[in-house]
């Protein structure tokens, strides 16, 4: 563990984030008219989020379910804050599966790096605002990650607490919503959770990237794509041919999100696609890898899960120097220490999880699983902070309270020989 100052990286105390919640979602920074949540349409909805489909310095992607409505009503109005240079676009709509609903996408385009933004939908009043990624990590930035989600107090709650650390982007690791690919009604309220809690202390929506878990698929394993509808119908964008994806962020970060088996194997396609993935995003100063199923169990018997990831992946993380993985599905906190080859090893890679934003087990304890260098039992969302090579990794419960905190950063090439 390093020495680091927690308070800075915390970024806010627990006794402010005690106020903000208890006065409610407005001093969280979401500003929304009377009614907007009471009442959810296309022009005014309840569930509306961001996400990425492509470059996340020039892009935007708005998107909600709702009943159908004329594109005049659902037009999306947007412009940079500080000038009144608005542009438009119509949303595509499509069947929200298994509803009488519609999911509204629209992309904005041609953003500038680094730039805050504000849109309208339609004529309704309600004022929206983000920002993009920066084009190059010039200064220091926060993302947040976790999984295993669901819908109930401590989801929220957490979600308050990632919010406040004004992260640019969070990553869900699977397990988002708990719809088991057959409950929309699960997944939308997952997305009125997210939408009202994860807006930063000035008022920006949080874009939310994910990657596929069990609980998104009818039988959790070995399924075909219709068999996570609501996954597909949210992320498709990200996930166009496959339920395995890569986003570049500028020069400086490469997220790698990956499917433990629940439409896609493992091995195969899988791994051939990520072999080369990782080769193509080699001499990079941050690649993260994000998958549901834990190669290091926290909670699980080390040979009943991971087996597959351990087999095919690690290896490849190895030979291609990731830098850290971020692993969910146990409902635990852990952090293993530097692992190559299966032991622990100062210039190995960290796994970072194991998946308790609104889950939660009993983890196994360090004693008992040599690999893992701290556990706990606790609801917890991971703040992770870039800074040049180097990345802070900071694990907070929901009440606030700091778990733990690490560093990782770049080691010496200890390439596997091809």
């Amino acid at each position: 563990m390093f020495a680091v100052d927690r308070r800075s990286f915390l970024g806010t105390s627990v006794r402010s984030l005690a106020a903000a919640l208890a006065a409610g979602p407005q001093l969280l920074g979401h500003r929304s008219s009377a009614g907007t949540h009471d009442h959810p349409t296309t022009t005014s909805p309840d569930n509306l989020f961001l996400t990425w489909q492509r470059d996340p310095t020039t892009t935007m992607t708005v998107q909600w379910v709702g009943h159908n409505t004329s594109y005049a009503e659902s037009v999306i109005s947007f412009a940079p804050t500080t000038t009144a240079a608005w542009a438009s676009v119509k949303p595509t709509v499509r069947p929200f599966p298994l509803t009488d609903l519609k999911l509204f996408r629209a992309e904005l385009t041609g953003l500038t790096p680094g730039g805050e933004y504000r849109f309208q939908i339609g004529h309704n009043p309600t004022t929206y605002h983000f920002r993009t990624m920066p084009a190059k990590a010039t200064d220091s930035l926060t993302f947040v990650s976790g999984g295993d989600c669901g819908v109930n107090p401590h989801t929220a709650a957490v979600n308050a607490i990632a919010a406040r650390q004004d992260p640019w982007f969070a990553v869900i690791g699977g397990d988002i919503a708990y719809d088991n690919g057959t409950s929309a009604a699960t997944m939308l309220g997952f997305l009125r959770n997210y939408h009202q809690h994860m807006v930063d202390s000035k008022g920006r929506l949080i874009p939310m990237l994910a990657c596929i878990g069990n609980h998104e698929v009818v039988g959790g394993y070995n399924g075909l794509r219709s068999n996570a509808p609501f996954f597909f119908a949210l992320f498709d964008g990200l996930f166009r041919d496959t339920s395995y994806a890569t986003l570049d962020f500028g020069d400086y970060l490469s997220l790698v999100l990956l499917d433990t088996g629940h439409v896609s194997p493992i091995g195969g396609e899988q791994t051939d696609w990520l072999d080369k993935a990782l080769r193509d995003r080699a001499g990079r100063p941050h690649v993260v890898v994000v998958n549901h199923v834990p190669a290091y169990p926290s909670y699980r018997p080390s040979d009943d899960t991971g087996s597959g990831n351990r087999e095919h992946w690690v290896p490849l993380f190895e030979r291609h120097e990731v830098d850290v993985v971020l692993e969910h599905h146990d409902h635990t906190f852990k952090r293993t220490h530097p692992m190559r080859g299966g032991h622990i090893d100062r210039d190995g890679i960290v796994y970072l999880g194991d998946g308790s934003w609104g889950q939660l087990r009993a983890p196994n304890s360090p004693e008992s699983r040599p690999y893992l260098a701290a556990s706990g039992q606790s609801y917890h969302v991971s703040l992770h902070r870039l800074e040049g090579e180097q990345r802070y990794h900071m694990a907070l419960e929901e009440s606030g309270r700091i778990v733990d905190v690490c560093t990782t950063h770049k080691r010496p090439r200890h390439r596997i020989p091809s």
